[in-house]
């Protein structure tokens, strides 16, 4: 399962959009630090259901809306100087470790300082906000490296060094792979020998790791409270900006639970059904003029913009019977996976156990019913039928 991770400074709307977008309970208050370990949930990547192309729906979607779970990670607030401890800085970035992307929630209202101290709304410039983290990220895998470089230069004294593999051994520990760092070594110019690394080679090498490795996408919360100059200027950074209301997206959820409202997460409108009280209907009609300007409270698209613009995955449904999309005991559509562009019917069938990977023979492209190449590269939407020797 893929992993994002919320990021930001404390009382950015973090534990809100985590409870908003996986709908477990955690400590949501109007003060620093109300995460203190992180909280682990199962959010959902939304994308259209292949069923979509047949007669009868699945029964595994939402009216034709196909939602892949995805781990959501929430953990503690940063503060600058996080990467040098401060605050639950440590704590913070070593839960990031395992975390595919990092969803920075940004309050775009200005009413929390750089510490996430309330303000007056509008007083504090979110735009510092924007760097913060790849900044502190940065800087904290920097510091991974500056403290373990001497073992890199013991290394190299022997014979049979390589730098990738001294480089591999010292950062596998923060979630580069092997190919990620030798990737990143390939597009940087930098001398064999580690004892002529410089602190500015470092940097430069954090820097790139970071971006290869812990991409990140920008949310501007607070929407409903925020003032319009401020999600102009955060448009002006130059970086991907989605405009979200975390509070919205929550209201939205429990009314649909109580089913109050028919609403599906990421839609930009929602039809009231049950009964409701003249406060209720006005708060709802609140949040529906809200999405309407910026279609959508932007927490399922934050989810879907880290998952397949950021990350480029696709959606590939596994199927046994290729005639009527079912596995062995008839379910339509069971299994959704989400993989890499580019991905072949092997690396789907390793997605699916490791066995049949391994037992791999070829694989059948259920719409058009022909068997296709091992090198073919799979689409958004495929459902294929993998045949293995493994059971």
């Amino acid at each position: 399962m893929l992993s994002l991770a919320l990021a930001g400074k404390p009382n950015a709307g973090k534990s809100t959009f985590y409870t908003a977008s996986t709908l477990a309970e955690v400590d949501v208050a109007n003060y620093p630090f109300t995460t203190i370990d992180a909280n682990r949930g199962v959010t959902h990547a939304r994308t259209h259901c292949p069923c979509l192309d047949r007669d009868e729906r699945c029964g595994n979607c939402e009216d034709g809306i196909r939602y892949v779970p995805v781990e959501l990670v929430d953990v503690a607030g940063l503060v600058p100087g996080a990467h040098e401890g401060r605050g639950l800085g440590n704590q913070f970035l070593d839960e990031l470790t395992n975390a595919d992307a990092i969803v920075n929630v940004v309050d775009a209202s200005g009413g929390t300082n750089a510490e996430g101290e309330p303000v007056e709304v509008g007083t504090f410039d979110p735009v510092e906000e924007v760097d913060f983290i790849e900044e502190e990220l940065e800087q904290w895998l920097a510091g991974i490296v500056h403290r373990n470089w001497e073992s890199v230069v013991r290394k190299s004294r022997s014979p049979e060094f390589d730098m990738d593999d001294a480089l591999s051994d010292l950062l596998t520990g923060v979630g580069a792979s092997e190919y990620d760092i030798a990737a990143v070594l390939r597009d940087l110019d930098y001398s064999p020998n580690p004892r002529e690394w410089t602190d500015e080679d470092r940097i430069t090498l954090a820097r790139a790791i970071r971006q290869r490795t812990k991409p990140i996408v920008l949310v501007a919360n607070k929407i409903d409270i925020a003032p319009p100059e401020n999600l102009e200027r955060l448009g002006e950074t130059g970086k991907p900006v989605i405009a979200a209301t975390a509070d919205g997206e929550l209201a939205l959820r429990r009314a649909r639970e109580a089913g109050i409202i028919d609403y599906h997460p990421g839609d930009d409108d929602f039809d009231i059904r049950g009964d409701v009280s003249e406060a209720q209907r006005n708060g709802l009609d609140q949040i529906r003029d809200l999405i309407a300007e910026h279609g959508g409270t932007g927490t399922q698209a934050a989810i879907d913009t880290a998952v397949y613009d950021v990350l480029d995955r696709i959606t590939v449904y596994p199927v046994q019977n290729e005639s009527k999309w079912t596995d062995g005991t008839g379910t339509v559509l069971p299994d959704a996976f989400l993989l890499p562009r580019g991905a072949t019917p092997r690396d789907l069938a390793y997605a699916v156990h490791s066995d049949i990977g391994d037992g791999y023979l070829h694989a059948v492209d259920a719409r058009s019913k022909r068997r296709i190449a091992e090198d073919h590269e799979l689409s958004e939407g495929d459902v294929i039928k993998i045949v293995s020797t493994a059971k």
